[in-house]
Protein backbone atom coordinates (compact mmCIF):
# COMPACT_ATOMS: atom_id res chain seq x y z
CA UNK A 1 0.00 0.00 0.00
CA UNK A 2 1.31 3.45 -0.92
CA UNK A 3 0.38 6.48 1.12
CA UNK A 4 -1.57 9.32 -0.46
CA UNK A 5 0.48 12.48 -0.91
CA UNK A 6 -0.97 14.24 2.12
CA UNK A 7 -0.35 11.21 4.36
CA UNK A 8 3.18 10.85 3.04
CA UNK A 9 3.81 14.51 3.87
CA UNK A 10 2.39 13.96 7.35
CA UNK A 11 4.63 10.94 7.94
CA UNK A 12 7.64 13.10 6.99
CA UNK A 13 6.59 15.76 9.51
CA UNK A 14 6.16 12.98 12.03
CA UNK A 15 9.64 11.69 11.29
CA UNK A 16 8.72 8.05 10.66
CA UNK A 17 8.54 6.08 7.42
CA UNK A 18 5.94 3.34 7.87
CA UNK A 19 6.81 -0.18 6.78
CA UNK A 20 3.07 -0.87 7.06
CA UNK A 21 1.27 2.31 5.91
CA UNK A 22 -2.13 0.81 6.78
CA UNK A 23 -1.28 1.42 10.43
CA UNK A 24 -1.07 5.17 9.82
CA UNK A 25 -4.36 5.14 7.90
CA UNK A 26 -6.05 3.33 10.79
CA UNK A 27 -4.56 5.71 13.36
CA UNK A 28 -6.08 8.65 11.51
CA UNK A 29 -9.55 7.09 11.05
CA UNK A 30 -12.19 8.34 13.50
CA UNK A 31 -15.11 6.15 14.56
CA UNK A 32 -17.52 8.50 12.75
CA UNK A 33 -16.30 7.16 9.38
CA UNK A 34 -15.26 3.62 10.29
CA UNK A 35 -16.87 0.38 9.09
CA UNK A 36 -16.19 -3.32 8.56
CA UNK A 37 -13.63 -2.53 5.86
CA UNK A 38 -12.26 0.55 7.62
CA UNK A 39 -11.40 -0.02 11.30
CA UNK A 40 -11.19 3.08 13.50
CA UNK A 41 -8.36 4.25 15.72
CA UNK A 42 -9.83 3.47 19.15
CA UNK A 43 -7.76 0.36 19.87
CA UNK A 44 -4.58 2.12 18.76
CA UNK A 45 -5.49 5.13 20.91
CA UNK A 46 -5.79 2.83 23.95
CA UNK A 47 -2.31 1.43 23.29
CA UNK A 48 -0.73 4.77 22.42
CA UNK A 49 -1.89 6.31 25.69
CA UNK A 50 0.09 3.64 27.59
CA UNK A 51 3.20 3.97 25.41
CA UNK A 52 3.17 7.76 25.84
CA UNK A 53 2.78 7.42 29.60
CA UNK A 54 5.72 5.07 29.93
CA UNK A 55 8.04 7.21 27.82
CA UNK A 56 7.10 10.44 29.60
CA UNK A 57 7.43 8.87 33.06
CA UNK A 58 10.88 7.55 32.19
CA UNK A 59 11.94 10.92 30.72
CA UNK A 60 10.83 12.81 33.83
CA UNK A 61 12.74 10.45 36.11
CA UNK A 62 15.86 10.92 33.99
CA UNK A 63 15.46 14.71 33.88
CA UNK A 64 15.12 15.13 37.66
CA UNK A 65 16.70 12.30 39.60
CA UNK A 66 15.89 13.85 42.96
CA UNK A 67 12.20 14.61 42.44
CA UNK A 68 9.69 12.76 44.58
CA UNK A 69 6.38 11.35 43.33
CA UNK A 70 4.47 14.39 44.56
CA UNK A 71 6.43 16.62 42.19
CA UNK A 72 6.62 14.17 39.29
CA UNK A 73 2.90 13.40 39.14
CA UNK A 74 1.67 16.90 38.21
CA UNK A 75 4.42 17.25 35.63
CA UNK A 76 3.46 13.88 34.15
CA UNK A 77 -0.22 14.83 34.02
CA UNK A 78 0.60 18.09 32.26
CA UNK A 79 2.59 16.29 29.58
CA UNK A 80 0.20 13.42 28.80
CA UNK A 81 -3.16 15.16 29.10
CA UNK A 82 -5.41 15.37 26.06
CA UNK A 83 -4.79 19.08 25.50
CA UNK A 84 -1.03 18.54 25.26
CA UNK A 85 -1.47 15.68 22.79
CA UNK A 86 -3.81 17.91 20.78
CA UNK A 87 -1.22 20.71 20.73
CA UNK A 88 1.40 18.32 19.34
CA UNK A 89 -1.14 17.12 16.78
CA UNK A 90 -1.76 20.72 15.66
CA UNK A 91 1.96 21.36 15.28
CA UNK A 92 2.13 18.32 13.00
CA UNK A 93 -0.93 19.31 10.99
CA UNK A 94 -2.71 16.11 12.02
CA UNK A 95 -6.16 17.66 11.77
CA UNK A 96 -5.67 18.17 8.04
CA UNK A 97 -5.31 14.41 7.44
CA UNK A 98 -7.74 13.11 10.07
CA UNK A 99 -10.47 10.98 8.46
CA UNK A 100 -13.88 12.03 9.82
CA UNK A 101 -17.52 11.42 9.08
CA UNK A 102 -19.60 14.27 7.68
CA UNK A 103 -21.24 15.13 11.00
CA UNK A 104 -17.90 15.46 12.78
CA UNK A 105 -16.49 17.56 9.97
CA UNK A 106 -19.48 19.92 10.16
CA UNK A 107 -19.07 20.26 13.93
CA UNK A 108 -15.42 21.26 13.65
CA UNK A 109 -13.94 17.88 14.52
CA UNK A 110 -10.56 18.74 13.01
CA UNK A 111 -10.13 21.38 15.73
CA UNK A 112 -11.42 19.43 18.74
CA UNK A 113 -8.91 18.64 21.46
CA UNK A 114 -10.49 15.25 22.17
CA UNK A 115 -10.32 14.02 18.56
CA UNK A 116 -6.86 15.41 17.92
CA UNK A 117 -5.50 14.07 21.20
CA UNK A 118 -6.93 10.61 20.63
CA UNK A 119 -5.56 10.51 17.09
CA UNK A 120 -2.11 11.61 18.28
CA UNK A 121 -2.06 8.74 20.77
CA UNK A 122 -3.19 6.38 18.00
CA UNK A 123 -0.34 7.58 15.78
CA UNK A 124 2.13 6.86 18.59
CA UNK A 125 0.75 3.32 18.82
CA UNK A 126 0.95 2.92 15.05
CA UNK A 127 4.66 3.73 15.17
CA UNK A 128 5.10 1.33 18.11
CA UNK A 129 3.40 -1.53 16.26
CA UNK A 130 5.19 -0.70 13.02
CA UNK A 131 8.75 -0.40 14.33
CA UNK A 132 8.90 -1.18 18.06
CA UNK A 133 9.29 0.69 21.32
CA UNK A 134 12.51 2.57 20.51
CA UNK A 135 10.96 4.10 17.40
CA UNK A 136 7.91 5.20 19.40
CA UNK A 137 10.15 6.54 22.17
CA UNK A 138 12.24 8.55 19.68
CA UNK A 139 9.06 9.98 18.16
CA UNK A 140 7.66 11.07 21.52
CA UNK A 141 10.91 12.60 22.77
CA UNK A 142 11.35 14.44 19.46
CA UNK A 143 7.94 16.10 19.68
CA UNK A 144 7.65 16.44 23.47
CA UNK A 145 11.25 17.38 24.35
CA UNK A 146 10.64 21.14 24.55
CA UNK A 147 7.60 20.53 26.72
CA UNK A 148 9.57 18.26 29.03
CA UNK A 149 12.28 20.93 29.35
CA UNK A 150 9.86 23.71 30.23
CA UNK A 151 7.22 21.84 32.24
CA UNK A 152 6.62 23.81 35.39
CA UNK A 153 8.12 22.48 38.61
CA UNK A 154 4.59 22.44 39.99
CA UNK A 155 2.38 21.74 36.95
CA UNK A 156 -0.87 21.19 38.78
CA UNK A 157 -4.11 21.86 36.97
CA UNK A 158 -4.79 25.63 37.33
CA UNK A 159 -8.43 25.07 38.33
CA UNK A 160 -7.36 22.67 41.08
CA UNK A 161 -4.66 25.05 42.30
CA UNK A 162 -7.09 27.98 42.39
CA UNK A 163 -9.67 25.94 44.30
CA UNK A 164 -7.01 24.91 46.83
CA UNK A 165 -5.98 28.56 47.19
CA UNK A 166 -9.58 29.56 47.91
CA UNK A 167 -10.23 26.71 50.35
CA UNK A 168 -7.04 27.45 52.29
CA UNK A 169 -8.42 30.93 52.96
CA UNK A 170 -11.92 29.81 53.88
CA UNK A 171 -13.51 30.87 50.59
CA UNK A 172 -16.04 28.78 48.66
CA UNK A 173 -14.90 27.24 45.34
CA UNK A 174 -14.45 29.67 42.42
CA UNK A 175 -17.33 30.29 40.02
CA UNK A 176 -16.80 30.02 36.26
CA UNK A 177 -19.21 32.07 34.15
CA UNK A 178 -19.47 32.10 30.37
CA UNK A 179 -19.45 35.77 29.40
CA UNK A 180 -19.10 35.45 25.65
CA UNK A 181 -19.27 33.12 22.68
CA UNK A 182 -18.26 33.98 19.15
CA UNK A 183 -17.64 32.26 15.85
CA UNK A 184 -19.62 29.67 13.88
CA UNK A 185 -21.27 26.69 15.54
CA UNK A 186 -18.64 24.30 14.21
CA UNK A 187 -15.76 26.39 15.64
CA UNK A 188 -16.96 28.46 18.62
CA UNK A 189 -14.68 30.60 20.78
CA UNK A 190 -15.63 30.93 24.45
CA UNK A 191 -14.87 33.65 26.97
CA UNK A 192 -14.99 32.55 30.60
CA UNK A 193 -14.71 34.69 33.73
CA UNK A 194 -13.60 33.11 37.00
CA UNK A 195 -14.83 34.77 40.19
CA UNK A 196 -13.75 34.41 43.80
CA UNK A 197 -15.92 35.26 46.79
CA UNK A 198 -13.52 38.08 47.73
CA UNK A 199 -14.27 39.83 44.44
CA UNK A 200 -11.14 38.88 42.49
CA UNK A 201 -11.82 37.97 38.86
CA UNK A 202 -10.02 37.11 35.64
CA UNK A 203 -11.18 36.11 32.19
CA UNK A 204 -9.79 34.23 29.22
CA UNK A 205 -10.80 33.09 25.75
CA UNK A 206 -10.25 29.69 24.12
CA UNK A 207 -11.73 27.29 21.59
CA UNK A 208 -13.29 25.16 24.33
CA UNK A 209 -15.01 25.97 27.62
CA UNK A 210 -12.55 23.83 29.53
CA UNK A 211 -9.60 25.54 27.89
CA UNK A 212 -11.02 28.99 28.69
CA UNK A 213 -11.68 27.96 32.31
CA UNK A 214 -8.12 26.68 32.67
CA UNK A 215 -6.67 29.84 31.16
CA UNK A 216 -8.84 32.08 33.35
CA UNK A 217 -7.81 30.18 36.48
CA UNK A 218 -4.14 30.43 35.49
CA UNK A 219 -4.47 34.17 34.88
CA UNK A 220 -6.13 34.75 38.25
CA UNK A 221 -3.51 32.66 40.06
CA UNK A 222 -0.79 34.78 38.47
CA UNK A 223 -2.51 37.97 39.67
CA UNK A 224 -2.92 36.60 43.19
CA UNK A 225 0.76 35.65 43.40
CA UNK A 226 1.83 39.04 42.01
CA UNK A 227 -0.33 40.93 44.50
CA UNK A 228 0.64 38.77 47.48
Amino acid sequence: MRLAAELFAFSKRLGHAFANPELLVRALTHASISGPQRPDNQRLEFLGDRVLGLVIADALLAADKGAREGKLAPRFNALVRKETCADVARELGLGEVLKLGRSEMKSGGRRKDALLGDAMEAVIAAVYVDAGFEAARDLILRHWSDRIDRVEADARDPKTSLQEWAQARGHPPPDYVETGREGPDHAPVFTIEVRLANGDTASATAASKRGAEQAAAKALLAELVQNK
